[in-house]
């Protein structure tokens, strides 16, 4: 089979393809400063996940990630704002495959008239709730989203991301082992660095560009990776 036939063995890495497609990751040969002062070659961006079509694919990867996890859950929690797509649409495949699709979403500051409150959508009293959100950076949205859940009576048995850089936080560990241990709770990641490598080492001959940055994105491992 040539490269220009590859397909994806996986739905990690099949969401990686898709996410190179559309843009929302970007390899980047001069590279993008993140956060943490690390000059990465490579970028996630859910925010591109703009799209009906795109959307749908984002949420039957999550879907798929927590179905093959076996976790008991209840209810999926979109942390407001950008988990709130996330979980809706989650919800949507989650309940196609079956399985248990309630979802809830919170407000940043508590509605004073209608049905008021802070949170919108299903129960959360004495029910196992999953976090849907982007990505692990320091935690915080996800602290403030289980501080939610659990002052509604709930319990956070997981979190579900869409990318996991696998590399370190502020120790020896990955940022995601370190908000595992911080919170006792579960990560989740649809996909990771080491599927965008399999990707990119799969398809560098049909697309060069890919290839070209692979080096770099190596390095970067070796040196940042936990």
């Amino acid at each position: 089979m040539s490269q220009q036939d590859w397909k994806p063995k996986n739905a990690a890495q099949a969401l990686v393809e898709f996410s190179i497609k559309i843009g929302s990751l970007e390899l980047l040969p001069a590279g993008r400063t993140l956060k943490s002062g690390r000059v990465s070659p490579y970028f996630f961006n859910s925010g591109l996940f703009c799209d009906g079509s795109a959307l749908e694919f984002l949420g039957s990867s999550y879907a798929e990630v927590i179905a093959s996890s076996a976790i008991p859950y209840d209810v999926v929690f979109g942390p407001a704002y950008k988990g709130i797509p996330l979980a809706v649409t989650t919800a949507i495949h989650l309940a196609r495959k079956g399985l248990a699709s309630d979802y809830t979403f919170n407000r940043k500051e508590a509605k004073g008239h209608g049905e008021g409150g802070l949170l919108v959508g299903a129960s959360l009293a004495g029910k196992r709730v999953i976090i849907a959100d982007d990505v692990i950076t320091d935690g915080a949205s996800k602290r403030e989203a289980k501080e939610t859940i659990e002052a509604a009576g709930g319990t956070v048995v997981a979190v579900v991301i869409a990318f996991d850089r696998q590399e370190r936080g502020i120790g020896t560990l990955s940022a995601l082992k370190e908000f595992e241990q911080t919170f006792e709770t579960p990560v989740l990641a649809a996909a990771t660095l080491s599927d965008l490598i399999d990707v990119i080492e799969a398809t560098a001959n049909a697309h060069p560009e890919r290839g070209e940055i692979l080096p770099k994105i190596l390095a970067y491992r070796s040196e940042f990776g936990a």
